[in-house]
């Protein structure tokens, strides 16, 4: 398959530039979206409208930026083709994120009920790392505050990994704006409408 053309699409290193010195009041904006990756493959559909909070923790830089550029009393109905690489994205893949863990390690229900894609944070390999000291040279460097996912399931080992599931990957997204209005001080204080999709951890 062919890469997508992306002469039509916002690229994010351009909107950190144009936007740098804006700082627009947050507000609230209800989106629907298609992502795919540089390939053209869909990698998520957003199909009914959903809340974020614009300028607050809900949406990549990028995103906020590209809404925050145009007009509030404009962007309903508006869509809006990004193209973000990974350093504005989810980030650079990094392998050294990647943990092979002795099943032993793991409390005994874990261990047994364990399947691929099950999320672990940080605390828990800080629980690791105080229970199981042969695991405490392997994870000194691992970040408390990612989210790990076991990606792979051995008779002996569990492997898991802190890398974003987006990680090193280049996102064509096209966004479609239905609504917005005004955020409530519990939202922007909160940083949030309630919805986390582009939360890194």
């Amino acid at each position: 398959m062919n890469e997508i053309d992306t002469s039509n699409h916002t690229h994010a290193s351009e909107l950190a530039t144009a936007t740098a010195t804006t700082a627009a009041p947050a507000f609230v904006a209800s989106l629907t979206w298609v992502m795919k990756d540089s390939m053209g493959d869909e990698l998520d559909v957003l199909g009914d409208p959903v809340e974020f909070l614009v300028g607050g923790d809900d949406l990549l830089p990028p995103i906020d930026q590209a809404l925050q550029a145009k007009p509030r009393a404009e962007l309903v109905g508006q869509k809006i083709k990004l193209y973000i690489e990974p350093e504005q994205g989810f980030g650079d893949f990094n392998d050294q994120l990647i943990f092979l863990i002795p099943r032993e390690a793991f409390p005994e229900d874990f261990a047994k009920g364990v399947e691929v894609g099950m999320s672990l944070d940080g605390t828990a390999l800080q629980d690791l790392r105080e229970e199981y000291p042969p695991v405490q040279e392997m994870l000194k460097d691992a970040p408390l505050d990612a989210l790990y996912t076991v990606t792979d399931i051995y008779p002996k080992h569990i492997v898991i990994d802190g890398n974003h599931p987006l990680a090193g990957i280049s996102l064509d997204l096209e966004i479609k704006v239905h609504a917005v209005r005004e955020a409530t001080v519990d939202e922007v204080g909160s940083g949030s409408a309630g919805v986390g999709f582009f939360k890194i951890s």
